[in-house]
């Protein structure tokens, strides 16, 4: 999920990644606080999971993660009917941006909502990947009705969480309790498959600006110590200082790559040498040569998770690329993601096929 600029290349060096697998993020003086999973440990949850492969998934009638949550707007009818589209083509996991701000306005209706989803999800056979924060597009964010999406702009309602408050420790008595209350609830919930705590930390120009939230994340996550591992995915070879935080501290490999299959091949070849499951949390730009026939296939035959952006075409307008607006919201020459029409017909028909090829169905 990138701004227009920022475009995934994590081909990254042998030598920068260099790191012992044995490495694990360090202790804070709580002595509560548990260290990350050893490399053993990451590989035998991972060998039980079989294949999952998905999608980035908020209904289409959401523009963003508050509109997805929020009481007044959850949309249990379009969720059921769109996984259960995921569910035809033979897709086992969706990963799912949460709100701090849902919560905070109602702690209990919110779990009560990922209930719900957690049900749909799990009667459809799908798996869940949550997402806590995120640094991208829209800084500033409301509770209430969210505002119309703009004709043709990529993602132009989406919300970062918590944006520029978090840079301001004054709000992590709040996230901290967030994070607690949603991790001790779900805690061993064998519905999620994975938290991912933090998308692309260092997003919008951030940088090592999110580094703090990063490591307390983790810390206050370690804190409760769930059942299923623990990730942040990296995304960009410039956030070196970050990139080396998420590999060391994470039970799990999870990363974005939006290129082709010679330079994903690359990325992953490197991203091998730690030793743990590999989790791709992004791929499938069309634009940029991340297809479903020739990326999907990868991931399958290298046995990692594959987990694309876009499942149904809807208010984030993420069928229009990031760096092509069209402004009379006209059907792009090209789909940029997702996979389904509204109606539930396939974007391309030979995609699906290519898809339930690989999937079994």
């Amino acid at each position: 999920m990138k701004k227009v600029f920022c475009l995934i290349f994590i081909v990254l060096s042998t030598s920068f990644w260099a790191v012992s697998n044995a490495q694990t993020a360090k202790q804070t003086n709580n002595p509560k606080t548990t260290t990350r999973w050893t490399a053993e440990k990451a590989n035998e949850w991972y060998a039980h999971k079989g294949w999952l492969r998905g999608c980035n998934f908020i209904p289409s009638t959401a523009i963003n993660q508050l509109e997805m949550w929020q009481a007044e707007s959850f949309d249990t009818a379009t969720i059921n009917r769109e996984l259960g589209w995921a569910q035809s083509i033979g897709l086992n996991v969706m990963r799912v941006f949460l709100h701090h701000l849902a919560w905070e306005v109602d702690p209990k209706g919110f779990k009560n909502r990922m209930e719900q989803y957690l049900a749909i999800a799990n009667k459809h056979k799908i798996a869940t990947v949550f997402v806590f924060f995120d640094d991208c597009w829209n800084p500033t964010y409301k509770a209430g009705k969210q505002p119309d999406p703009k004709p043709g702009i990529h993602n132009s309602g989406w919300v970062r969480d918590p944006g520029d408050l978090g840079k301001d420790e004054t709000i992590y008595p709040l996230l901290h309790n967030y994070v607690k209350d949603i991790l001790s609830h779900f805690a061993k919930d064998k519905r999620i498959a994975l938290w991912d705590l933090y998308n692309e930390p260092g997003n919008s120009s951030y940088g090592n600006k999110s580094m703090p939230l990063l490591k307390n994340v983790f810390q206050w996550a370690r804190e409760v110590n769930p059942s299923q591992p623990l990730s942040a995915g990296v995304w960009s070879k410039e956030l070196t200082d970050l990139n080396k935080f998420q590999l060391e501290a994470s039970d799990v490999i999870t990363y974005h790559n939006y290129n082709d299959e010679i330079q994903h091949k690359a990325a992953i070849d490197t991203l091998k040498k730690y030793g743990r499951p590999l989790i791709c949390t992004e791929y499938m730009a069309r634009k940029h040569k991340s297809r479903f026939d020739n990326i999907m296939p990868l991931l399958k035959a290298e046995n990692i998770v594959a987990i694309n952006w876009g499942l149904v075409e809807g208010k984030t307008n993420t069928k229009y690329a990031w760096d092509e607006p069209t402004p009379d919201g006209s059907e792009p020459k090209l789909w940029f993601h997702e996979i389904f029409r509204k109606d539930g017909k396939p974007y391309k028909e030979e995609e699906v096929r290519i898809i339930k090829q690989l999937t079994g169905k």
